[in-house]
C-alpha cells in the first residue's frame, strides 16, 4: 500500500557486554511506545480540517473552534500538541501551518497527503490494534473487499501516498517504445494518469477489482487523459488477463501476495503476451536482508495484517521469481522514497 518521501529510519539501541548500563535511557523506548498519540492527534486534526482552516492564515482557538465545531478547549488540546509535533506553530494566542504541514496537509502545497492520513486513520489504524493476533496466528485481521466510502478512502489514500513514485516513473523509465500499457491493480489510475500525460502517443488498460474500478472510472472522467485509458473490472487470478499490450505495469500489487500466488500471476501475466513485452514492478524491493530501505521493513507487517500472507520481497526473490516464470530481469531503477522499480522482459520461449 501510499506521496511524500518516506526516509524513516529505524531505532538502534546497541548494547555492548562492557557497556556501563547507568548510561542508557529508556526514552528511546517511551517515544516509540508513545508513538500513537502522535499519530491519532495528527489523524483527528486532519479529520476536523484544522490543517484547512490554518491555510487561509493564522488563527486563534475561538476561530478554530469555530471552524472546526470542535470546543475551544478541546481543539486547544490538539493544537497544542501539533505545536509540540512541529506542525503546527503558535505565536502569542495564533497558531499557524509550519513549513510542513503547509506543503502537505493544508491542501496549497505541491502535494495532498490529508487522503493518506484519512486512509491510515480509518483503514490500517485499525488493522494495527490486531496486529498480535494476526501475528500470532497468520490470519489476515482486513481486507481488500471494500465497497461504498471505504473503497475511496482507500483507493484515494494510496494515490496520494503513491504520488511521488506515479511521478517519477515517466521519467525512469523510457515508454516511448511502447503503444498500449496495461496497469493490474493500478487503482485509480493516478500512475497511468502521469504516464499518458508525458507520453501522448500511449494507450492503456487499468485491469481492477470491480469497486475499486468504479472509483477509477471517476478519477479518469475528469482527466484529460481519461479517453485514452480503457477501465476493466474483474480479478487477474480468476480472469483472463487482457491481452494486445506491449507493456505490463504492476504498482504495489505484490506486497499483498504471498510468493506462492506471485509466481502464479507472474505465470499467468507470461501466458498472455508476446515475446520481448516489457513488465515493470513498482514496489517496495528491499535488500536480501528486507531491512534496507527501513521503511519497507515496517510496512512489512501493514500488508501482512491486511492480507494474511503480504509481506515485503527483496529484489534477489524477484529476480527467481522472473525467471521461473518466463521473464528476463533488464534493471532496477529508484523512484521515490522507499519505492523502486524491477523493469523485466518476456523471455523467447
Amino acid at each position: 500500500m501510499a506521496a511524500a518521501e518516506f526516509n524513516c529510519e529505524p531505532l538502534h539501541l546497541p548494547i555492548r557486554e562492557s557497556q556501563d548500563m547507568t548510561t542508557l535511557s529508556p526514552e528511546p523506548i517511551v517515544q516509540l511506545a508513545g508513538g500513537f498519540m502522535a499519530a491519532k492527534h495528527l489523524f483527528v486534526a486532519n479529520e476536523i480540517g484544522l490543517f484547512d482552516k490554518l491555510a487561509a492564515g493564522p488563527a486563534s482557538l475561538d476561530e478554530l473552534a469555530e471552524f472546526t465545531g470542535v470546543a475551544r478547549p478541546r481543539v486547544r488540546i490538539l493544537a497544542d500538541a501539533l505545536v509540540v509535533l512541529g506542525l503546527i506553530e503558535r505565536h502569542d494566542d495564533r497558531y499557524r501551518n509550519g513549513p510542513v504541514a503547509a506543503a502537505f496537509l493544508s491542501g496549497d502545497g505541491p502535494t495532498d497527503l490529508r487522503p493518506f492520513l484519512r486512509f491510515w486513520n480509518h483503514i490500517a489504524y485499525p488493522m494495527w490494534m490486531n496486529l498480535e493476533p494476526a501475528i500470532r496466528t497468520g490470519q489476515a485481521q482486513g481486507t481488500l473487499a471494500l465497497s461504498g466510502e471505504r473503497q475511496r478512502i482507500f483507493s484515494e489514500g494510496v494515490e496520494a501516498i503513491q504520488a511521488l513514485p506515479a511521478t517519477a516513473l515517466p521519467t525512469a523509465y523510457d515508454f516511448s517504445r511502447h503503444r498500449r500499457v496495461l496497469d493490474l491493480g493500478g487503482g485509480t489510475g493516478s500512475w497511468l494518469i502521469r504516464l499518458l500525460g508525458a507520453y501522448p502517443s500511449l494507450e492503456a488498460t487499468l485491469f481492477e477489482l470491480p469497486n475499486a474500478a468504479a472509483v477509477a472510472r471517476e478519477r479518469l472522467a475528469g482527466d484529460p487523459c481519461g479517453p485514452r485509458v480503457e477501465v476493466l473490472a474483474g480479478n487477474f487470478f480468476t480472469e483472463s488477463i487482457p491481452a494486445g499490450h506491449d507493456a505490463v505495469l504492476i504498482a504495489n500489487v505484490l506486497h499483498l501476495l504471498s510468493p506462492e500466488r506471485n509466481l502464479d500471476l507472474l505465470r499467468r501475466i507470461r501466458a498472455r503476451v508476446s515475446d520481448g513485452t516489457r513488465l515493470l514492478l513498482a514496489d517496495f524491493w528491499t535488500d536480501p536482508t528486507h531491512t534496507d530501505p527501513p521503511f519497507a521493513a515496517l510496512m512489512a507487517a501493514e500488508f501482512f495484517v491486511i492480507t494474511g500472507e503480504g509481506d515485503v520481497y527483496s529484489e534477489e526473490e524477484a529476480s527467481l521469481w522472473l525467471r521461473e516464470t518466463g521473464w528476463r530481469t533488464v534493471e532496477r531503477k529508484p523512484l521515490a522514497g522507499a519505492v523502486s522499480l524491477l523493469v523485466a522482459e518476456a523471455a523467447e520461449r
